[in-house]
């Protein structure tokens, strides 16, 4: 889509960070570690999240909890950039949709990031959470997704998740149909989508369901020559090679591949990867 380039009215200062999975595709690694704290690159995957976060001006951001919560407590109380507060769930199941129903209170009544712990990506001049807020109008939009390509996300194999019309207007895939876009697990939404939503777990595709219904639901598009997206999804403990690689290869990991850190997969140890190069 054409981006906006004026400033939003009011620049998210508060994020949702996604921290209480299971880890299920990543075992055995996360018997006894919860994913977010998988060490990627030199450091846990929610430290590189947070880190985008305090780059964009978040001051707070709330992480929800609820696989092996204590260890992620303990790793973020001393954080001040951002702050962190903990929306604790325990003792109960929510979902992605129910989660951010929990945290509305500590999110405030302004639009504010919604992050997957799990989700990385190496910035270029101007940061994707940057270009996420300069793009969204709370007037036209509920959500703003940050999307990726599917041609050129590798070891991607779905059908994609949306169209997207010229002025970034997502539509939902239908039955059968493939389409260019996937949800790359960064966003922008509005408090306001979650007055009525339902009690309890629930997914946070039913809102996504809800702004397409209504044309309030907006994406815009990675710069691919600036970012290579990663979804850890399976053990990485094994793969520094290939992180090192995607380190010092900003431009992309072609070259990785032509070198077989990932030509042939890393022996025992895959990662499941959207890539934009």
């Amino acid at each position: 889509m054409t981006e906006n380039i004026r400033k939003m009215p009011v620049t998210p200062h508060k994020a949702m960070v996604l921290a209480a999975g299971l880890g299920v595709r990543m075992r055995p690694l996360t018997l006894t570690m919860p994913k977010p704290l998988v060490s990627v690159a030199g450091q846990p995957l929610l430290d590189h999240v947070l880190d985008k976060l305090a780059g964009a001006g978040v001051s707070e951001a709330v992480v929800n909890v609820h696989y092996l919560p204590d260890q992620i407590i303990e790793h973020v109380k001393t954080r001040s950039r951002p702050h962190v507060i903990i929306s604790d769930e325990r003792d109960q199941v929510l979902g992605t949709g129910g989660a951010v129903v929990k945290a509305l209170p500590l999110l405030g009544d302004a639009p504010f990031f919604h992050l997957n712990a799990d989700t990385m990506w190496i910035d270029g001049v101007r940061s994707n959470l940057a270009r996420l807020a300069e793009t969204f109008d709370p007037a036209r939009m509920d959500i703003l997704l940050l999307m990726a390509p599917t041609a050129s996300s590798i070891g991607y194999s779905g059908r994609g998740d949306y169209s997207m019309l010229p002025d970034g207007a997502l539509r939902k895939r239908r039955e059968n149909q493939v389409v260019p876009f996937v949800y790359a697990g960064a966003a922008i939404m509005s408090p306001a989508l979650f007055a009525d939503a339902p009690a309890g777990e629930f997914s946070l595709t039913r809102m996504f369901d809800r702004a397409n219904e209504q044309e309030r639901l907006f994406g815009l598009q990675s710069r691919r020559q600036i970012q290579d997206l990663l979804d850890v999804g399976r053990r990485a403990d094994a793969s520094s090679q290939f992180f090192e690689c995607i380190d010092t290869l900003r431009s992309g990991v072609v070259d990785c591949l032509a070198h077989g850190v990932l030509g042939a997969g890393l022996p025992g140890n895959p990662v499941e990867l959207a890539l934009v190069i």
